[in-house]
């Protein structure tokens, strides 16, 4: 936590890694980040502490580890802009889509991992997935997982198409839950309670059953079919969601979010 970090993009996942730093004991004086937008560098600055700058500089060069954190179609250009002053450095990229080999490519560095963490990062209960390039080293591992681990869990992968499914799965999945959020609301305030009751229901309920499930040996096949008394009420709700063909549909949905996040490398990621 001694070396500086240069952050590519000031967005969530920017903030969520810089104030998990923050609280690790990182000094706000080791922490640069470039943000094109100024409404948000102010709230940069006024929320952590920290310097910001509009467009890369040579101060860049100070920085040890860069952490791309911009929307995959503005990677490319914020990169050739960059790549002057950061060519000593390691790279850790969070952008969806984009493959290390245009990053390299880009940069002109073998020294890059990609990453796919998640929005509950915000509040240090994210989860990413990290694939490190050849040129990664077992130091460079280490820093990039010390650096994620403020934002929660993480875990490594042993091929990097594999982020594509981690994409559909975890990285989009926090919108998953907070649609079916939506839906058991709107249910609820159907059937007679105030929505405010059943939003507080819902999310409870989605914070139990997932604390349930992490704490528990079992699979989660097992878990449901515990609350699932055949003719009970668990049970005409299953049966109602597999009649539906729910399950089907809801692998098919991810694999929309997989197959989207392949096309976001062919159309954003090209050298």
């Amino acid at each position: 936590m001694t070396q500086a970090i240069a952050f590519i993009g000031g967005g969530n996942m920017a903030s969520a890694i810089i104030g998990g730093l923050l609280k690790q004991g990182m000094a706000a004086s080791n922490i640069l980040v470039v943000e094109p937008f100024e409404e948000a560098r102010t709230k940069l600055k006024e929320l952590f502490g920290i310097a910001a700058r509009s467009a890369p500089d040579a101060s860049l060069a100070r920085a040890g580890l860069v952490v791309w954190a911009v929307k995959p179609q503005t990677f490319k250009d914020a990169a050739l802009q960059t790549q002057a002053f950061t060519a000593s450095a390691l790279h850790l990229s969070v952008a969806a889509g984009i493959r290390s080999d245009s990053i390299a490519a880009w940069l002109g560095t073998q020294r890059i991992i990609r990453c796919m963490p998640n929005t509950p990062a915000l509040i240090g209960k994210g989860i990413t997935a990290l694939f490190p390039r050849d040129g990664v080293t077992a130091a460079d591992r280490q820093w990039a997982g010390d650096v994620i681990a403020t934002t929660g869990q993480f875990l490594w992968l042993e091929r990097e198409e594999q982020l594509d499914a981690v994409t559909a799965l975890s990285g989009s999945g926090p919108a998953y839950m907070f649609y079916f959020m939506e839906a058991m609301t709107a249910a609820g305030a159907e059937m007679g309670l105030s929505a405010e009751q059943a939003y507080q229901l819902a999310v409870a309920t989605f914070i139990g059953a997932g604390e349930l499930a992490h704490a528990s040996s079992e699979p989660p096949e097992v878990l449901r079919q515990r609350v699932t008394s055949k003719g009970g009420t668990t049970y005409a709700a299953i049966t109602s969601m597999d009649e539906s063909g729910i399950k089907a549909r809801f692998a098919k949905a991810l694999h929309a979010a997989r197959d989207r996040a392949k096309e976001m490398g062919d159309e954003f990621g090209a050298a």
